[in-house]
């Protein structure tokens, strides 16, 4: 299969590699430059972010390049859970596992703890 495109330049990695930084670019402009809210910048890079990954999934990782020239359904998706359950695991932990993690909130405690023991043991 390689055989018949070894003299030909590879202007579909070139167009999406020009798409890739334009699509950077635009982003780093919508972060620092644009002036929007906070929810909206968010917003656009997830939106650029996604337009990106499509980008480089056609583009680089050859997903139509199977048997029957169709994209490969079952690779994606298995993919995409996995991409939705690392993301979603770690925005899970970094907001609610430091809950469990709060350790000047325990020394705290522990400190008004021996206090109040401390002026019981006195107060006898």
């Amino acid at each position: 299969m390689a055989s018949h495109t070894e003299g030909r330049f590879p202007w579909k990695h070139l167009i999406g590699f020009v798409f890739s930084i334009v699509l950077t670019l635009i982003a780093l402009w919508v972060g620092l430059y644009s002036g929007f809210s906070t929810k909206m910048i968010i917003t656009f890079i997830v939106i650029l972010a996604i337009l990106q990954a499509v980008i480089q999934l056609f583009m680089f990782m050859h997903v139509t390049e199977s048997e029957n020239g169709k994209v490969q359904t079952g690779t994606m998706l298995y993919a995409a859970f996995i991409a939705v359950a690392v993301v979603a695991g770690t925005i899970w932990v970094m907001s609610f596992g430091m809950d469990y993690m709060d350790h000047d909130k325990d020394m705290k405690n522990m400190d008004h703890n021996m206090e109040m023991k401390h002026e019981q043991d006195n107060g006898n």
